[in-house]
């Protein structure tokens, strides 16, 4: 049996996606900003699209720029937004529990003249809310809070951080990723005050090579890249048909009966979580339970084993999982994240993430408890470390 618990990281493409994808492979090829018919129905097509997957965040279509992934929507974002109104301030606050694809842009922001602050978090991973406004200055133009840990599963307060900012003097733009809680938590840009938003079809069971930076009308933004327009202003080059329409249908089938796929995810989750507790000692839960943690994510340190051992052992048996440390990503530093939220390096090495998706089994969850005490209670007999 195999159970793949890596949605975290990418997930299996949606059957009925590649349909949907297919025809624009082949015999549906038009370039969107041309008239003739072929052009034409490719035009509708991104419109269509562009409509659909902002409306699942309470946004329009208008306001969507397709990017090819969350990692290129966030440059954008955060750099889009520093270009342009570096004139009114060059203060940007973000936390220390963001995507690399945030904190790589910031650091390298620090290195032309920015000024970035990065809010601490406390032992499961939320921000300090009193901290975000002692921080805030005349100077301040953005701040970037991720909604969903990738890693722990925290949900970040994004209501709490609009109010914030819609209570200051002057305007100070909110960004979010939402990579990894698109289809997963519910958004609503308006409730949250979010002026721009992040996210990509693979986390969703549709295509790699796509994905959306969402910024609402008014927001002053610049181009990070430069050459051909088509369709967007924001964005050179020539849309990428397939993949559109392939995060459309996944889209529409994210949330489609949404509420019940949420609940779904809560279900295995709460039971992979249980059965490790029940059946493995000397664990670490890492983040927060309940409505708190996001129901797709579990994460949890297995003391006096290596984390990557796990992985591999798992792998042998068919499953899939993640970890932070060592051989499993080619990196030698335990998880940014873990050491934000104060976990020991020795602990962090032994952390295994576990990600579902709408996708996955009650069957892969219990094969997964069968297997996983067996695994952690082989490695410990053979650790060194008693």
């Amino acid at each position: 049996m195999k159970a793949y618990l890596d949605n975290g990281n990418t997930t299996p493409v949606a059957e009925e996606v590649v349909e949907a994808m297919l025809p624009y492979l082949t015999e549906k090829y038009g370039h969107p900003l041309f008239i003739y018919s072929l052009g034409r129905e490719a035009n509708e097509t991104v419109e269509s699209a562009s409509e659909s997957i902002a409306n699942t965040v309470g946004a329009k279509g208008s306001e969507l720029t397709f990017t090819s992934g969350a990692t290129e929507a966030n440059d954008l974002a955060v750099r889009g937004i520093a270009k342009a109104n570096k004139s009114k301030g060059k203060h940007i606050i973000t936390s220390r529990v963001e995507n690399p694809s945030v904190l790589r842009i910031t650091e390298e922001l620090e290195r032309r003249g920015f000024k970035v602050d990065y809010l601490d978090v406390d032992s499961e991973g939320f921000i300090d809310l009193k901290q975000l406004g002692d921080l805030i200055t005349n100077e301040t133009i953005l701040v970037s809070i991720i909604h969903a840990s990738d890693e722990i599963g925290t949900i970040e307060p994004l209501k709490e951080v609009g109010e914030i900012l819609e209570d200051q003097d002057h305007k100070v733009f909110f960004h979010t990723d939402a990579a990894a809680s698109c289809a997963r938590i519910p958004i609503d840009m308006d409730e949250m005050n979010l002026d721009l938003i992040s996210i990509s079809a693979h986390k969703i069971h549709g295509p790699k090579g796509i994905g959306a930076l969402i910024a609402r009308e008014g927001v002053k933004i610049e181009p990070i890249n430069y050459g051909y327009l088509s369709l967007s202003n924001l964005r050179p080059g020539t849309e990428n048909m397939p993949g559109i329409v392939g995060f459309q249908k996944a889209a529409e089938l994210a949330f489609e009966d949404f509420d019940s796929k949420i609940d779904h995810m809560k279900k295995l989750r709460d039971k992979l979580m249980d059965g490790i507790e029940e059946k493995i000692t000397e664990t670490i839960l890492h983040g927060p339970r309940g409505d708190d943690r996001s129901p797709a994510n579990v994460n949890y340190s297995f003391k006096r084993v290596e984390g990557e051992s796990i992985l591999m052992q798992l792998d042998m048996r068919g499953i899939s999982v993640a970890t932070g440390s060592a051989c499993a990503t080619r990196k030698l530093e335990p998880s940014h994240v873990l050491t934000a939220i104060g976990v020991k390096p020795a602990v962090a090495h032994g952390a295994i993430r576990f990600t579902l998706s709408r996708m996955n089994t009650e069957k892969e969850i219990d094969y997964t408890l069968e297997v996983l005490p067996e695994v952690v209670e082989k490695l410990r007999e053979l650790s060194p470390i008693k």
